[in-house]
This record gives structure tokens, C-alpha cells and sequence, in this order.
């Protein structure tokens, strides 16, 4: 049972720092990558998957290629518990090592560990999560949060349901729910919400779920029964989100009216209401299964040796395969420092400029084995992010489909916001530092 193996992960997990299965190698010739994870807690669930496709597909570089350059990765999980105190000392504990690049996996660990990049010299990857407003790569030059941001996220499920509606236009007089986890991570894309709600016409309905609430949300979906909204949107995480879907189901809400953001799109947030959450929807930006060259050598390299915790009938799912998007995101960037620097032990300031120089073409995606997994990647000085489109999948009862081509953000609308959010945050922390660091261009 999955709650059975939850409960081993509880179990078996550490607080503290651990090492992945790795060998071990000096500080002279690796490249060290700490991992921040929560295997324990209420969000177990979403990021145990999200931590053995990030270990697993790093791991396979160690063991098929002997790391990246010839230089082994020395790879190191740090129990965070999705908690930002844990968090914060996971960076302390972990930035005494010289990581190459740090990612906090929380928007409530990203958003303190923004001022800090740049005094201790190690970029943030917040991959499409954190701070929206950290796309302005003039404002925030060490922090990356690709492929999209949540405003492009949000950008693109109203898109979607203007596109059932018959076009944006016709959301006029419309009543859209926003269900979302009452922290930093749900509260960050209400502001282009309620420009799109004056924008368009349509009412919100706002239902905050407090992380206490998360598996008992009876009186958020008796609201919902009462309002009847046209459509909902979720912005859930962990145990928030199969408690959303049965209780949508409970109360008959029309399913496929249901919409969730990437992270509320895991196999065990549908899977627990089996059938009765046939048509529930999801963003995503990576493709699901495991039929792609590289995904089957972490299964001969990797889950068939016993160096993996992932169960083998778990690879290729949705946030697994979410884990290996973002290892794909770092080994990238250390290949193209090693590039552009000559070197092939790097630091974190030359993975800041192979982030920021950072180029994941179709073709590369094919050269990588992993041709179709997702959208080609952009970045640039001015533009961490790259906004890049994600699709619609839907639950058939036992499995995600893909429902809808690449939806592009809304980027006429979402990019002049982020500069007006870059700007403030500028403004609200008053001596935020102008960017000097020097700007590759693209090899």
C-alpha cells in the first residue's frame, strides 16, 4: 500500500544530511549537488516521487557516464519536511561544502534564500515555483525558477477555460474558485488573478485551505456547493490535494471543471478516488511514463541494482518524472559551465552562468533520450524563467492522459507584472544590490 510505504519513508528518513547512493569522492575532483527532500510529513506524498526521479536520474549520470566532464557528482539529500525552518538549516549546513547550486523545493524556503545567493555565491534553481517576480534576471541575477512561472501557470488554466468557454471574452459574468494552500506557494499568483477577474469579468471565489485544514476541507467544499462555480482552480501540495479530489467528487462537482496547477497533478493525488475522479485536470510540463531512452537507463542503471528507493512501477510518473526535469535543469547547467569556463570541477558562480546561458533544444532533449519529455528551454540574463508552455492532462480513473497541445502563458498580460512585482520587491528591501555580474552569451 502506498500509505504503508509512506510510513517506511518516515521511518527510514533523516533530519539530518544525508548522502544519496554514491560513491564518494573528494572535493578536488566532484561536483557537489546537496538535494533538499521530504520523504516525512503531510507532504510526503508529492515529494517522495519528486525525490527519487531528481537522486535516481543524477545517479544514472554517475554510473553510465561516471558524472558529468568526467567529474563524479557527490549527491546529498537534506530532510526539509517542507518545514522553512529545516530548510534554512539545510542550506546552513550544506553551503559550508561549496554546493553548485542549491534548490530550497519550497517557496517558503526559496523566498528567504533569495538575498542570501548572492553573498554566498550559489545559485537558487526554484524550478516553477518561489518567487514569480525572480524571472527579472536583471533584478534577481542568482536566482532560476524554469520553465514557468505560477503566473504563467495560472496564465495559462485561464486560457484553457476561456478555451472550453469559447474565448476569453466569454468569461464575462463567469464565477471562478481558487482553492489554494494558505501560504506563500497559494497566495503567490492571487495578484494576476484578480487582474484577470477585472480584466475579463468573471468573479473569484477565494478558499483558502491553512495547512492544518489540508485533509479536512468539509467546510471549504460546502462553500463550494453553496457558490457553485463555474470552474475551479487548485493550487495544492501534498495531502491537500487527494483530499480536494474526493471531496470534489463527494459533492459532484463537475470534474473536468476542476483545474489543478503542476504540483496538485501527482498519480496519488487522483489515484486514492480511483474512478470517481475520472476528468479531474492538471497542468504539466513534463511528459509522463517511462518509455524514453534515459529513463530506462535509470531503470538498468539505477532502480534494477537497488540504488534507488523508488518502487520500479513508479518510475515515469507524473512527479517523478518532475524530479528528473529538474536533475536534467542542473546537469545541463554544469555542462555548459564546463564550457564556457574550460574547467571541470565548477563552482557555483560558473553554474550561474551556465543557468543563465542555459539552452535545452528540442534536438538536445532528443540527444539526452528524452525526445518529447518537455518543451524546449530558453534562458537569458534578462529572462530566468523562459516561460515555457505547459499541457493539460486528465485522470481516465487509474492513469493521467494528455488532453491538450502546449498552452502558451499569457505573456502580454504576465510579463509586465513581473517587472512591476521585481521592482517592488526592489523597493520594499531597501538596498537590494544592482546587478553586476557579467552576462555570457548563449554558446
Amino acid at each position: 500500500m502506498r500509505m504503508k510505504g509512506l510510513l517506511v519513508g518516515a521511518v527510514l528518513a533523516a533530519t539530518a544530511v544525508t548522502p544519496a547512493l554514491v560513491s564518494s569522492a573528494s572535493a578536488q575532483d566532484s561536483i557537489y549537488i546537496p538535494l533538499f527532500t521530504y520523504r516525512t510529513g503531510p507532504f510526503a506524498n508529492s515529494g517522495i516521487p519528486i525525490a527519487n526521479g531528481m537522486v535516481d536520474y543524477l545517479n544514472m549520470l554517475n554510473e553510465r557516464d561516471g558524472g558529468i566532464g568526467g567529474v563524479k557528482l557527490v549527491i546529498e539529500e537534506c530532510e526539509t519536511g517542507y518545514n522553512t525552518e529545516k530548510g534554512l538549516a539545510c542550506y546552513e549546513s550544506t553551503k559550508v561544502k561549496n554546493p553548485v547550486v542549491v534548490g530550497p523545493w519550497s517557496t517558503g524556503i526559496t523566498l528567504p534564500l533569495i538575498p542570501r545567493a548572492s553573498v554566498d555565491k550559489i545559485p537558487i534553481l526554484s524550478m516553477a515555483y518561489g518567487l514569480s517576480a525572480s524571472a527579472v534576471g536583471d533584478t534577481f541575477p542568482w536566482v532560476f525558477n524554469p520553465p514557468a512561472t505560477y503566473w504563467d501557470g495560472l496564465s495559462m488554466a485561464i486560457s484553457y477555460i476561456g478555451s472550453k468557454e469559447g474565448g476569453l471574452q466569454k468569461l464575462k459574468g463567469k464565477t471562478i474558485g481558487y482553492l489554494f494552500f494558505d501560504g506563500g506557494y497559494g497566495r503567490e499568483p492571487i495578484p494576476l488573478l484578480e487582474s484577470f477577474a477585472k480584466k475579463y469579468g468573471f468573479e473569484v471565489k477565494m478558499y483558502p485551505v491553512p495547512p492544518a485544514e489540508m485533509q479536512n476541507q468539509s467546510g471549504q467544499w460546502l462553500n463550494v456547493r453553496k457558490d457553485k462555480p463555474d470552474y475551479m482552480i487548485m493550487w495544492g501540495w501534498g495531502a491537500m490535494n487527494p483530499t480536494a479530489v474526493k471531496e470534489a467528487a463527494r459533492i459532484k462537482y463537475p470534474m473536468d471543471k476542476f483545474i489543478g496547477i503542476w504540483w496538485s497533478g501527482g498519480e496519488d493525488d487522483a489515484r486514492p478516488t480511483g474512478g470517481e475522479a475520472k476528468g479531474y485536470t492538471t497542468l504539466n510540463f513534463t511528459a509522463v511514463g517511462s518509455n524514453y531512452p534515459a529513463i530506462q537507463d535509470i531503470i538498468k542503471h539505477v532502480v534494477s541494482k537497488g540504488k534507488s528507493q523508488a518502487e520500479k512501477d513508479r518510475v515515469g510518473e507524473a512527479h517523478y518524472n518532475k524530479g528528473i526535469y529538474n536533475s536534467v535543469l542542473i546537469a545541463e547547467a554544469i555542462r555548459n559551465a564546463q564550457k564556457i569556463t574550460g574547467k571541470k570541477v565548477v563552482t557555483g558562480e560558473d553554474v550561474r552562468r551556465g543557468l543563465e546561458t542555459l539552452t535545452i533544444s528540442a534536438q538536445r532533449w532528443k540527444e539526452l533520450g528524452l525526445e518529447g519529455f518537455g518543451s524546449p528551454v530558453a534562458l537569458s540574463c534578462a529572462d530566468h524563467n523562459g516561460h515555457q508552455p505547459a499541457y493539460m492532462q486528465q485522470w481516465d480513473g487509474t492513469k493521467w492522459v494528455k488532453i491538450s497541445d502546449w498552452i502558451q502563458p499569457l505573456k502580454d498580460d504576465v510579463l509586465p507584472l513581473l517587472k512591476a512585482a521585481a521592482d517592488d520587491y526592489v523597493k520594499k528591501n531597501a538596498g537590494w544590490p544592482k546587478r553586476t555580474e557579467s552576462c555570457d552569451k548563449p554558446s
